[in-house]
């Protein structure tokens, strides 16, 4: 019997957290930070979601095997030409997720690097997003944040036709386009 309430005391844990973590359109997700064994910036250094406040910020978070599920999103958002200091891009490889060695991702993502400046471009090396936030593994998930770090969109896999209207909708209201 005490056997039986420990194991569901911990089920209900389990399930409670991952629910919680969840983002939640309008809400702020928890500061989310990565370093050392876990990931960061292209350089090594530590990166903090702290940073995406000022501005809105579109966050794609990618397993490299699926980096092209959503690549009509990637057209449909460079084809409104947002001003780089309103809305600002980050792009995090979910290294835990794949197959592909690291130096091979970082060989392409370096190259994108410089092919787009402007975005920065993140290692998440044991899927603290999935961790933390909720965020689908394994796959192509999008998130726009807006200047105060709130949630405006979020949603994993290939996104539908209503959906891509819905983020663009999401960034436009936020910065009174």
């Amino acid at each position: 019997m005490m056997y039986r309430k420990f194991f569901l005391a911990l089920v209900y844990a389990v399930v409670s957290s991952a629910a919680s973590a969840e983002l939640l359109v309008g809400g702020k997700p928890p500061e989310l930070r990565l370093e050392g064994d876990s990931g960061g910036l292209l350089d090594d250094s530590a990166w903090s979601s702290a940073s995406l406040i000022g501005r809105v910020h579109l966050l794609m978070y990618v397993d490299p095997d699926e980096s092209k599920l959503n690549a009509r999103v990637e057209e449909m958002l460079a084809a409104q030409k947002y001003d780089p200091t309103q809305v600002g891009s980050v792009g995090v490889v979910n290294m835990a997720a794949t197959w592909k060695p690291g130096f091979a991702i970082d060989m392409i993502l370096k190259s994108k690097q410089e092919k787009f400046p402007n975005t920065i471009y993140l290692r998440d090396k044991a899927k603290v997003f999935v961790k933390q936030w909720g965020l689908t593994d394994d796959s192509y998930h999008v998130v726009a944040l807006g200047r105060e770090g709130q949630v405006l969109f979020s949603a994993g896999g290939k996104l539908s036709d209503s959906q891509i209207t819905t983020l663009v909708e999401a960034i436009d209201g936020e910065i009174g386009r």
